[in-house]
C-alpha cells in the first residue's frame, strides 16, 4: 500500500551538507539531486520516491512530501538502523508522518484537483536539425516539449516564447497534453482547467557532473479519475523523467479548490 509522507528539513543544512558531500558542480547546486542522495543513504533507494519539496521564500526550513510503500513506523526503523549521523543533522526523522494512500480511496469517475511538479521533456527518436543553433538535436536527447513542438510545426523555427501565436500553441497547452498523455488509463485531465503555476529554466546534476538545462514547471488543475487502480499506481510511481530528484509527485486535493500555500 502507498503511503503519504511528510518529513520536515533544513534547507540551511542541506547545503551545508551538499558542500561537504562535495554534491555541487561548476557551481551549481541541485536540490532535488541532493535530497536524492541523502533520502537514499537514510531510508535505502527509491523508498520515498517520487517527493516534492516546498519553502517559504528565503527561509531556512522546508517541508517535504512523498510517497512510499513503507508505513511511518517502518520508515522511523529505517532511518534508526541506517542513517548516517550527519544525515539527521538535515532532515527531521521525529517530525515524520504518513497516512495510507490505498486504492479504494478513489472510485471511477471522481473529481480530483492536483498539483504537480514536473519536467515536461521528451526523448528525440531521431536527430532534429534546430535552425535557432544551426546544430543538430542528437537522437536520445531530451528536449523541452514546447520547443520539440515548435520545431514541428515550423522547420525554420520559432523563438522559445510563452506564446506561439504564428504556430498556434502556447507552453500551457503542451504541457497540459503532455500530463494527460501521461495520466492516460488512469485519469483523464481537465484540458480546460489545467494551469502553468509556475516556469523557469533550471539545469540539474546527474551523476558526476552537471547534467541538462530543461523545463521546470507546477501545474494545477483538475482530473477524473477513470481506473481506480491505476490511479493509485500512479501516484506511486510519480509521472514524466526525474521522478528520483523531486519531480513527478501528483498532489491531489478537493477539486474547485486553489492548492493551498506551503
Amino acid at each position: 500500500m502507498t503511503h503519504m509522507v511528510y518529513l520536515p528539513f533544513s534547507y540551511a543544512a542541506l547545503g551545508q551538507w551538499s558542500g561537504r558531500r562535495r554534491l555541487m558542480r561548476q557551481g551549481v547546486f541541485d536540490e532535488g539531486y541532493a535530497l536524492h542522495i541523502l533520502l537514499s543513504g537514510v531510508f535505502g533507494k527509491r523508498v520515498l520516491q517520487p517527493f516534492r519539496t516546498f519553502r517559504p521564500s528565503r527561509a531556512e526550513e522546508a517541508t517535504l512530501y512523498a510517497y512510499s510503500d513503507l508505513e511511518e513506523g517502518a520508515l522511523r526503523a529505517v532511518s534508526e538502523v541506517a542513517a548516517p549521523p550527519d544525515g539527521l543533522e538535515v532532515i527531521d526523522v521525529a517530525g515524520l508522518r504518513a497516512k495510507p494512500m490505498p486504492a479504494r480511496f478513489f472510485s471511477a469517475g471522481q473529481r480530483l484537483g492536483f498539483d504537480i511538479r514536473v519536467r515536461p521533456v521528451r526523448r528525440l527518436a531521431q536527430d532534429l536539425p534546430d535552425s535557432q543553433s544551426a546544430k543538430v538535436i542528437r537522437k536520445g536527447s531530451e528536449i523541452d516539449a514546447f520547443r520539440l513542438e515548435l520545431l514541428r510545426r515550423s522547420p525554420d523555427g520559432w523563438k522559445d516564447r510563452e506564446v506561439a501565436p504564428e504556430a498556434g500553441i502556447s507552453r500551457d497547452e503542451v504541457y497540459a497534453n503532455w500530463l494527460a498523455e501521461r495520466l492516460t488509463g488512469a485519469a483523464e485531465v481537465d484540458l480546460r482547467s489545467c494551469r502553468l503555476a509556475s516556469f523557469r529554466r533550471l539545469r540539474v546534476i546527474r551523476g558526476d557532473g552537471r547534467g541538462p538545462e530543461g523545463p521546470d514547471s507546477v501545474l494545477h488543475g483538475e482530473c477524473v479519475v477513470e481506473d481506480p487502480a491505476a490511479f493509485a499506481a500512479t501516484l506511486a510511481n510519480g509521472v514524466g523523467r526525474h521522478r528520483a530528484y523531486g519531480y513527478g509527485m501528483l498532489i491531489v486535493r478537493p477539486p474547485g479548490t486553489a492548492p493551498r500555500s506551503r
